[in-house]
């Protein structure tokens, strides 16, 4: 049996400083793996030289793409997505705040529990990361929230790190809606209600200490957005079939026709 090509999609803001590092310690760790894959960094019209220093970095394995203007984390994450090649699709945050040999424990959870998604988990016992109290404090209510909301049987939803059968990114990014905060907790949920329930948590090492400070306009705009695919999951059913006509596909995002 042939292995399975692994996409890995990479969403970046502003990252002209580290991105070329990024790059190459996100391939070694993939180099590692054994599989083929392909690397898609999606500059999220970042102002800086971001997308010009990530194109410097040769390797066939690598695509680079991008537009102009800002549109947020889960919209650079469909964009890469939708060019994506592989039987299984991951994305994880730019930065290096991750370790990006976590790509591997990923794989390892998808095999161990034959997984619809896997992703990161700072709550996980296994995890190695240093999380200021303030935060925690934050993350524990918006989990819990998370959890009575939208029945998700996992700790934490908000690690830059998922890995997804192919088949689920299919059925669920054409109904996703949101750009930019509470991406993780759409997709998740929405993936979820039409079936995709077999949902598994792995370990992640987070190198960088977060900010003690919590940014309260961010907060609350999660929290909106948040509530926001609730209504449309619980009350609207939005993302049922039977609002195919109200979906609004963007063709820049269509996961099935771009893949030809």
């Amino acid at each position: 049996m042939s292995q399975p090509l692994l996409s890995v999609i990479i969403p970046a803001f502003k990252q002209a400083k580290t991105i070329k590092e990024d790059i190459l310690a996100i391939s070694a760790a993939l180099d590692q793996l054994g599989l083929s894959y392909q690397m898609i960094i999606v500059d999220d019209g970042s102002p800086d030289k971001t997308f010009q220093k990530a194109r410097q970095v040769k390797n066939s394995h690598i695509q680079v793409v991008g537009y102009p203007v800002n549109k947020g984390k889960g919209y650079a994450v469909r964009y890469g997505m939708s060019r994506a090649k592989g039987d299984l699709i991951a994305f994880m945050d730019a930065g290096m705040d991750l370790n990006p040999a976590g790509i591997s424990m990923l794989l390892e959870h998808f095999r161990w529990y034959d997984a619809d998604i896997v992703v990161g988990s700072k709550r996980h016992l296994a995890s190695q990361v240093n999380y200021p109290p303030l935060r925690r404090v934050y993350s524990f209510f918006y989990q819990l929230m998370v959890r009575y909301l939208f029945g998700l049987k996992i700790k934490d939803t908000q690690v830059g790190l998922k890995l997804f059968k192919r088949k689920v990114l299919e059925d669920v990014l054409p109904r996703l809606l949101v750009k930019k905060y509470a991406f993780d907790i759409e997709i998740l949920s929405v993936a979820n209600k039409l079936g995709y329930t077999k949902i598994y948590e792995a370990p992640v090492q987070l190198r960088h200490q977060f900010s003690s400070s919590v940014n309260i306009n961010e907060v609350l705009k999660m929290f909106k957005d948040t509530l926001a695919v609730f209504y449309r999951l619980r009350v609207r059913h939005y993302y049922d079939d039977g609002n195919k006509r109200r979906w609004k596909l963007d063709p820049d995002l269509n996961f099935r026709v771009n893949l030809g």
